[in-house]
Parts: structure tokens; C-alpha cells; sequence
């Protein structure tokens, strides 16, 4: 009969992804003719708790090349963007989140500038769309099955025959050396 015990560990408690597309505008000096490219640099973020649900703080830098003036000129304009998202992750076995846990925030999808047209009045409206994945690491038990008895140790035999032995005596040479 197998006895089980518990063994306290870390472990993956909980695990969501999310996909975000969202719309920005910058204004700028001049009044664009054509937006010749739009890239985005320096994602940075990190995870926290928030109640019940995780929260994510991040920042990333946007920055586009239009030109102006009948297109005889360019220039690039930037734009740190900071964001705040909150994610209702779902735990497993109830999961207790206000212990010692540990979050982990990955970027599934980079922040990628998808759409960029030009507005009104001196404006550039651009689409940004990323892919969050966060992992909530806490503490967790594994119940095991213990078994009572230590399985003897088996005997180990040589596989060499008297044969074998006869053989080598027969084949060494003495004077090798």
C-alpha cells in the first residue's frame, strides 16, 4: 500500500496571453506629404499584482520618417508611448495570489506599427498592435506516493567465465616488455 505526501514547490500557477491594437496620433512641425516608414524601439515593461488580477506597466518608443514640402524634404518625429494593461489571469486549483508569487511578462508578439495615414491639421494617426503573455509563479503542492519498503539491492555478477579467464592467462605475453 502506497502512502502519499505533499511537497511543497514553485510552480506555474497561472497563464494568459493578450492581444492589444491600439490608435495613436502625433502631432508634428510640419505638414506631412508621404509617411516613408514608422518603426518601433526600446519595448521595455514589467509585471505586477493588482488584487486579484496582474497589471502590466510598459513604455516603448515610436518613431516615424515622413517627408514635407511637396516631398523635397524629410524629417523623423518620436514618441515615447507608455501603457498600462490589466490581465484577469485564471489560476489553477485556486490559487492563493497575496503569498510570495512571482511574475513573468513576456512579449509574444513585439509592438509593431501596422497601420499609418496622415490626419488633419499636421497629424500622423498610426496603429501599434502587440501580444502579451504573463505567467504567475507561486508556491503549489504535489501530493506523491511514498512507498514504504526500499526495494532490495540486486546482486551484481560478473559475466566473466572460467573460460575467459583460461584465455587471457593463455594469450598474455610475459616478455611484452
Amino acid at each position: 500500500m502506497a502512502i502519499f505526501k505533499e511537497i511543497v514547490t514553485k510552480a506555474v500557477v497561472g497563464k494568459g496571453k493578450k492581444y492589444f491594437k491600439n490608435n495613436y496620433s502625433i502631432d508634428v512641425e510640419h505638414q506631412p506629404t508621404t509617411v516613408l516608414g514608422c518603426w518601433i524601439i526600446n519595448h521595455k515593461f514589467q509585471g505586477f499584482k493588482s488584487g486579484s488580477k496582474i497589471g502590466v506597466n510598459g513604455s516603448y518608443d515610436v518613431n516615424i520618417w515622413y517627408s514635407y514640402d511637396g516631398d523635397s524634404k524629410t524629417t523623423v518625429v518620436s514618441k515615447t508611448i507608455d501603457y498600462s494593461e490589466l490581465f484577469n489571469i485564471k489560476t489553477k486549483d485556486e490559487a492563493d495570489l497575496s503569498g510570495d508569487t512571482d511574475i513573468i511578462v513576456r512579449t509574444l508578439s513585439q509592438p509593431n506599427c501596422t497601420k499609418v495615414n496622415i490626419g488633419d491639421n499636421g497629424t500622423i494617426n498610426f496603429d501599434v498592435e502587440k501580444e502579451l503573455g504573463v505567467e504567475i509563479v507561486g508556491e503549489t503542492k504535489v501530493k506523491i506516493a511514498v512507498e514504504e519498503e526500499e526495494e532490495p539491492w540486486e546482486e551484481v555478477e560478473d559475466e566473466v567465465t572460467e573460460q575467459d579467464l583460461k584465455e587471457i592467462d593463455e594469450n598474455v605475453d610475459e616478455n611484452y616488455i
